[in-house]
């Protein structure tokens, strides 16, 4: 989950670097460093701490040099340190290298390369590479890289330098890099927004693939060291639109530029009612009507979009629905077949365990669908086919427009299927579906109220979030932005299961959030409500806009648009997101870079 910058060309690889880094700070931010060559040696500065802190302190942005790699830390093996910040050296000091990922077998490696007289200065796993291409080299790094690779079990996307060569060799397995092309010059990145100040033209290498990089240009090899032929490919967004545009974080910017990517999110895709029925036009290279069930795996946010997805695809389209945790998936020996149909859904298109549910289903010959948003990414190509979200950019480690751009596309999934299995379209549901980006803005002019209801509750320590039907989902994703971004425990429940338990919990100082517009299950949510009022509990409640019954009951209202009940998600998470952000900022905490967490989890 670590940020990887490469540069070699003309010009100031530490100032172009480390603008290319602080780009990839939301990919972690417990340490960072540099290794550039100067003068036939390489100079290697790096300690913990936020990146700006350590330019500042180490003056690395203004060093000499044109070729360097450099590396922000989301610590895995090893805490925060100086000793465990990349990059890592060999014990000549002539090979440097950053990595991003894990090596399972490091111990061993450890064990063995200690033995043969290496000596080493960290507890990080990804140091044993640095050892490994020494112990290999004889006046080729690409080969020594290449021989290295072979003894490493795990995921790795590294970047590795030799101070006698000017090269850059880059490979990865089960993390994201790619290479950036510019005019005489070259970059490598674990993520397009590093090197999009410099060219928007990338090779993005593939799982077992190694690239030698130098001023002219990239040679793409497999581990074998045969050279493999690449396409070059054009990033269609540009830099603006990771500013922060004026808003105090990322998050705050991203929560208001959800009507923009439901837009993105649909256009092209919903249209006026064809004579043949079809509203809902998706490129899919499988016949997913053909499908007898459909398994959904994902992780943390994603998975609380998949919930809601199993909601809308077997309400509209009458097809079963599993929802897995992709962490669990393989571990567990599926029953999966040629007729079921799975979709891996993730925002980076990287993340490790969806990528090996995702491989473990092609295994079982299943049909394979992609839900992402990073184009090019691992999951869209080895999906097969899917959708793409079209959210932009999202830098905040906390994910909010992916979620509700997730849930949109799984609707217009489920348009699709129920056409494809031959069912009269609902065109009631498309015409609300296309409302969608008008009443999230109508969502996020209550943000000022939601603010004051965040300051009466940034000191309260726990919190519940409590929904029915498609709504728990949202309650679960309430109380996951609360504890990632303001560290407050908070739970997310189906209502009706207070009674088994958490209800326990309730008295004066509880604050409950319920998820209560209208639907099938509101009566039984008002009932819910009165419970935790008979016990003293501290009621807020997001209802629709027309409600009136419930502020007898809610301590604190927050209203939001009228919706048909199988889209309702898409405008109640609105409020809950904005609650979560407003508290972390009054605790004075930064919501961009919560603590222990990174945006893409590109490790099992």
């Amino acid at each position: 989950m670590c940020g990887i910058v490469g540069y070699i060309g003309r010009g100031s690889a530490a100032g172009i670097g480390m603008a290319g880094l602080k780009r990839l700070e939301y990919r972690g931010y417990d340490s960072a460093g540099i290794a550039i060559a100067v003068d036939g040696r390489l100079e290697i500065r790096k300690d913990a701490g936020r990146i700006g802190e350590i330019d500042r302190r180490l003056g690395i942005s203004k060093m000499d040099g044109s070729l360097a790699i450099l590396h922000t830390r989301w610590s895995t093996h090893g805490e925060p340190s100086k000793a465990n910040a990349h990059p890592h050296a060999d014990c000549t000091g002539d090979i440097a290298v950053v990595h991003n990922g894990i090596i399972e077998n490091h111990s061993s490696l450890r064990e063995l390369l200690s033995k043969e007289g290496h000596v080493f200065r960290s507890q990080t796993d990804s140091e044993v590479i640095a050892h490994l291409v020494e112990k290999f080299y004889s006046g080729s790094l690409e080969g020594a890289v290449a021989k290295a690779l072979q003894s490493v079990e795990g995921a790795y996307g590294i970047a590795v330098v030799h101070k006698n060569e000017r090269k850059i060799v880059a490979a990865r397995n089960g993390s994201s890099l790619l290479i950036g092309v510019g005019r005489g010059e070259m970059m490598v990145a674990s993520d397009a927004a590093a090197v999009l100040e410099r060219t928007k033209r990338v090779i993005y290498l593939n799982d077992n693939e190694m690239a030698v990089v130098t001023d002219s240009g990239a040679v793409t090899k497999n581990l074998r060291n045969e050279q493999i032929e690449k396409h070059v490919e054009e990033i269609t967004w540009n830099l603006e639109r990771i500013e922060k545009k004026g808003f105090r974080h990322f998050m705050m910017k991203e929560i208001f530029e959800q009507p923009e990517s439901l837009e993105n999110a649909m256009r092209g895709r919903i249209g006026p009612c064809e004579p043949e029925g079809l509203a809902v036009k998706l490129s899919l290279d499988i016949d997913v009507g053909k499908a007898e069930r459909i398994i959904i795996a994902a992780c943390g946010t994603s998975w609380h979009a998949g919930l809601a997805g199993k909601w809308l695809i077997e309400g509209m389209a009458r097809v079963p629905v599993e929802v897995d945790y992709a962490s669990e998936f393989r571990y567990r020996k599926p029953l999966i077949g040629k007729k079921d149909l799975f979709i891996a859904i993730s925002q980076s298109g990287e993340t490790a365990d969806t990528l090996a549910a995702l491989r473990e289903a092609r295994k079982a010959g299943a049909m394979t669908l992609g839900i992402v948003n990073v184009v090019g990414s691992t999951i869209a190509r080895e999906a097969g086919c899917g959708i793409y979200t079209h959210a932009g950019p999202e830098i905040g480690v906390a994910s909010t427009k992916a979620f509700t751009s997730q849930i949109s596309a799984l609707c217009m999934l489920a348009l699709f299927l129920r056409h494809a299995r031959g069912m009269e379209l609902d065109m009631g549901i498309i015409s609300e579906l296309k409302s969608m980006p008008e009443k999230v803005r109508q969502a996020l002019a209550g943000n000022d109220g939601i603010r004051k209801i965040a300051e009466r509750f940034a000191k309260s320590t726990n919190f519940l979030y409590l929904g029915r039907g498609v709504n728990f989902p949202v309650a679960l994703e309430g109380a996951l932005k609360l504890k990632e971004i303001s560290y407050i425990h908070a739970e997310g429940y189906p209502a009706a299961e207070m009674k088994h338990g958490p209800i326990a919990l309730i008295d004066k100082d509880m604050p409950v959030v319920f998820i209560a517009t209208r639907g099938n299950s509101y009566e039984k949510i008002l009932n819910n409500m009165e419970e935790v009022k008979a016990r003293k509990g501290v009621i807020i409640a997001v209802v629709t806009v027309i409600d009136s019954d419930i502020e007898r009951l809610a301590d604190h209202v927050i209203k939001v648009p009228e919706t048909a009940e199988m889209l309702t998600p898409i405008v109640n998470v609105i409020p809950l997101q904005l609650l979560a952000y407003h508290i972390a900022d009054i605790k004075g905490l930064d919501p961009d870079k919560p603590r222990n967490l990174a945006k893409s989890v590109t490790v099992e």
